[in-house]
C-alpha cells in the first residue's frame, strides 16, 4: 500500500505544479500523458499486488476474478481520465483569473458526475464478483478499491489550491 501512496503523491504533485505555474511548461502535453500512463501502469501493478495480498484467491478464484477486474480496469480509466481534464481545467481556469461562477459549476456537477460514476462502476462489479465469487471476495475488492481510491483523492486534494486564493506568481 505504501508503494501506491508514493506513486499517488509524485503524480499529483508534478500534474499540479506543472498546472500551477506560471512559466510554460517544461513538458510537452504528450510527455506529461506518456508519463500519466505510465504512473497508471505502474499504480494498477501495486494495486493488482494488494488485491493478491488481500484476496488470496485460490486458482479457481483467480480463473473468474481476472477476467472481471480488467474489464473493470477498462470501465474506470475513463473515469479517470475525465477527473484528469476536469482537475486541468480548474488549473488553467484559476492561472488565467477565469473561474466564473458557471465555470465553477460546470466543473462541480462534473467532478460530482466522476464520483457517481465511480460509485456505480463498483456497484456493478461488487455484484458481478458477488455472483461468480462470493460476497465475501466482492466486500475485499471494494476495500482495496476504496482504499487505493482515497490515496489518490487525499493525494489530490492536499495538492489541489483553494478556491478564492490567489495564484502564486513568479518574480
Amino acid at each position: 500500500m505504501k508503494e501506491a501512496i508514493y506513486l499517488a503523491l509524485a503524480l499529483s504533485g508534478v500534474l499540479l505544479l506543472q498546472g500551477c505555474s506560471t512559466q510554460k511548461p517544461k513538458i510537452t502535453a504528450e510527455q506529461a500523458r506518456a508519463y500519466f500512463e505510465e504512473f497508471r501502469a505502474d499504480f494498477n501493478g501495486a494495486k493488482v499486488r494488494n488485491l493478491n495480498e488481500v484476496m488470496k484467491l485460490s486458482v479457481p478464484e483467480a480463473d473468474k476474478f481476472w477476467p472481471i477486474y480488467r474489464s473493470y480496469q477498462l470501465e474506470l480509466a475513463p473515469i479517470s481520465d475525465r477527473k484528469l481534464a476536469i482537475i486541468r481545467q480548474f488549473l488553467t481556469y484559476r492561472k488565467a483569473g477565469t473561474l466564473t461562477d458557471d465555470r465553477a459549476r460546470e466543473l462541480s456537477a462534473q467532478w460530482l458526475q466522476t464520483l457517481q460514476d465511480r460509485l456505480d462502476l463498483w456497484k456493478k462489479y461488487a455484484s458481478q464478483l458477488q455472483q461468480e465469487l462470493s460476497p465475501l471476495r466482492a466486500a475485499q475488492f471494494l476495500q482495496v478499491e476504496n482504499q487505493m481510491a482515497l490515496v489518490v483523492d487525499i493525494s489530490i486534494a492536499s495538492e489541489m489550491p483553494m478556491l478564492g486564493s490567489k495564484p502564486e506568481t513568479q518574480p
